[in-house]
């Protein structure tokens, strides 16, 4: 079973398929969010395909970026395509990394 992971910056993203790999999954890392192709995320073939989020604050909180809202806001335009395809979609804010990798784990696994 392939799971696809796409979301914005700094949402988790290569964090959850790291962990998803470790424990043996078939996961990949989608960069949609940086794409104007807006059926990159097929090209991967997926079986589930999980889409993350996070805030502009929590993005700031996990890594210096130089950007605000407007490129976030630009990021979740190119990415409408996979979030109304996506089995699984995730908010990141509030949870820690291990919650995310449960969660997801727990959505596959149903």
């Amino acid at each position: 079973m392939r799971i696809i992971v796409v979301g914005v910056c700094a949402s988790g993203k290569t964090t959850l398929v790291t962990q998803l790999k470790d424990w043996g999954f078939d996961a990949h890392n989608v960069a949609q969010e940086h794409s104007g192709i807006k059926t990159l995320w097929k090209r991967k073939e997926p079986d589930i395909v999980v889409m993350l989020d996070a805030t502009l604050d929590s993005i700031r909180k996990r890594r210096n970026v130089p950007w605000g809202e407007e490129r976030l806001i630009v990021q979740r335009e190119r990415l409408q395509n996979v979030r109304q395809h996506a089995d699984l979609f995730l908010p990141t804010d509030s949870l820690t990394k291990e919650e995310v990798a449960q969660k997801v784990v727990a959505f596959v696994r149903g």
